[in-house]
């Protein structure tokens, strides 16, 4: 980004390292609980194996988050969803009381 803005990095632009900010994350995290990984040829190369639903499963959740929401009833709407995604938190919502109701589906 110095060099885009026509800078020469440690000369006209002093580059300090202080380590990670506040919040900042080192990895991200892109599986979820239950995620299997596998070993691949690099030590550092992980291959994920991961839970699918089947499409009827995706469907019928689709159909009852629908229902749901033509009824205007938010609350069961956010409820099917954390069914089919067990691990979204509603971080600071009216909703967080359903996320101890949730079922990790297996």
């Amino acid at each position: 980004m110095i060099k885009l803005s026509g800078f020469v990095p440690y000369e006209q632009i002093d580059i300090k390292v202080i380590g990670l900010r506040p919040g900042e994350k080192l990895f991200e995290e892109l599986l979820n609980d239950k995620a299997k990984t596998l070993q691949t040829h690099h030590k550092k190369i992980m291959r994920a194996k991961d839970q699918v639903l089947c499409m009827e499963e995706v469907n019928d959740f689709v159909i009852d988050i629908a229902a749901a929401a033509e009824q205007q009833n938010n609350t069961l709407v956010v409820k099917k969803l954390k069914e089919l995604i067990p691990e979204f938190l509603s971080q600071n919502s009216i909703y967080e009381e359903l996320d101890k109701d949730v079922k990790i589906r297996t």
